[in-house]
């Protein structure tokens, strides 16, 4: 009964008196949408840095993830200067809370070894300032060749790409002589990538140039990472060799 009352006296109300009701409704949803989207953000279970994923690979100089997402105010300064347009807005990536941050995505392009302009345009510090010799010796990630699908490793085929375009003066991906058996019988000399653990900065051109497509048979992961020291390939507290 209280509710025909209430909806009879809402209808002799005046129509800036159903407005001024309508103006708060409206306030006080925003403020409970945006609360609650704040939280979300926090909590979802892809932000901040207890979840290493692999895809999440940050320009070169980027903080550590919780202090890179605190200051990085989605700018686009640090796209916009990309020579080889490989850093791109996040999608979940980081999660809610990294929604359009900046991230490597080298299965569409690299990043080019003589260049450090990402790290030189950052307004708020997200991404630090460096030469080009600090930016080449920083590691974003770290290259692993899949032998599944490599040419050399599971086909027997000759292939040196990843190897020809590593950038580093001394390479990254070195090649081993092996002797292969085709499926026809015949034997063959190919030679087969491996990566060097040490010198690998995760620029991914490997990845980009590889010729398999689909997926590249060599591809960059965020491990490694020199901003993040639990993001490691082998740590002392998981490995007892």
């Amino acid at each position: 009964m209280s509710s025909v009352f209430r909806w009879i006296g809402n209808f002799f109300k005046s129509p800036t008196d159903r407005k001024m009701d309508l103006g708060r409704r409206q306030v006080i949803t925003a403020g409970v949408v945006g609360l609650g989207g704040s939280l979300l953000l926090r909590t979802h279970p892809l932000a901040g840095t207890d979840l290493h994923n692999p895809g999440l690979i940050r320009p070169p100089g980027a903080e550590a993830e919780d202090d890179f997402l605190e200051k990085c105010i989605r700018c686009g300064e640090c796209m916009k200067v990309c020579p080889t347009n490989v850093i791109q807005p996040a999608m979940l990536e980081a999660g809610l809370e990294g929604l359009w941050s900046p991230v490597l995505k080298t299965e569409k392009a690299y990043c080019e070894y003589k260049c450090s302009m990402c790290t030189q345009v950052c307004p708020t510090g997200a991404i630090k300032s460096l030469t080009l010799p600090q930016k080449q010796a920083v590691k974003i990630g770290m290259a692993h060749v899949d032998r599944n699908r490599c040419l050399p490793w599971a086909f027997g085929r000759a292939c040196q790409v990843c190897e020809e375009h590593c950038p580093l003066p001394e390479k990254a991906v070195f090649l081993e002589e092996a002797t292969v058996t085709t499926a026809q019988g015949t034997k063959l000399t190919v030679k087969r990538p491996h990566v060097n653990a040490e010198r690998c900065i995760g620029c991914g051109i490997c990845e980009n140039k590889c010729p398999v497509s689909d997926k590249a048979a060599i591809r960059v992961t965020s491990v490694g990472e020199s901003r993040n020291p639990e993001n490691q390939f082998l740590t002392a507290d998981r490995y007892r060799g």
